[in-house]
């Protein structure tokens, strides 16, 4: 890890990185960021002050565990919901339940975000895009599959740590379009 100004820069291994190319755009924990050099098995990103205020990025040290995510390619399915990699808001994992199989997790997040979430809907935490239910005015549950589960960092989480929201982008502009009237 390194700084620069209020840019922090990250050297991240992944066994994906040799595959990377300088100027690709990966989804970390649901943040995009910016593949600036590769280097075998690691490459290193960079993150802006914006990105560091709204994100988890700066409780990140050696031995984080991060979701890492390729850009969708067109010519492919789109399992799940349309997922840019612009963190919204972080959130706190509030309780975790052991269902017998599966994980429930429910997520405590900024009240001001309350309208763009609804029963049912599409949320993405952490860069995983998920079914939102049991929908509050700051809260939501979300389960968690035991293959999600296994590969993902939602098998390292505990009460209390942050974790990326992106909300639903059609939901997003949806609500733009009706603020304007």
């Amino acid at each position: 890890m390194g700084t620069a100004g209020t840019n922090k820069s990250f050297w991240i291994e992944s066994p994906l990185a040799s595959s990377f190319k300088v100027d690709q755009s990966i989804a970390h924990s649901g943040v995009c960021l910016t593949v600036e050099d590769v280097r075998d098995n690691i490459y290193k990103v960079t993150a802006v002050e914006e990105t560091l205020k709204k994100t988890n990025i700066q409780q990140w040290k050696p031995e984080t565990h991060i979701n890492i995510e390729r850009s969708l390619l067109i010519t492919g399915r789109l399992d799940g919901h349309f997922v840019q990699g612009h963190t919204d808001t972080v959130a706190s994992c509030k309780k975790i339940r052991d269902r017998a199989g599966s994980h429930e997790f429910e997520i405590e997040f900024p009240k001001k975000f309350s309208d763009l979430i609804i029963e049912k809907g599409s949320i993405c935490v952490n860069g995983v895009s998920l079914t939102a239910f049991n929908v509050k005015k700051h809260s939501f549950t979300v389960t968690i599959i035991p293959f999600t589960f296994e590969h993902t960092n939602f098998q390292f989480l505990k009460k209390g740590d942050l974790v990326n929201l992106e909300f639903d982008m059609i939901g997003k502009y949806i609500l733009r379009k009706l603020s304007l009237k």
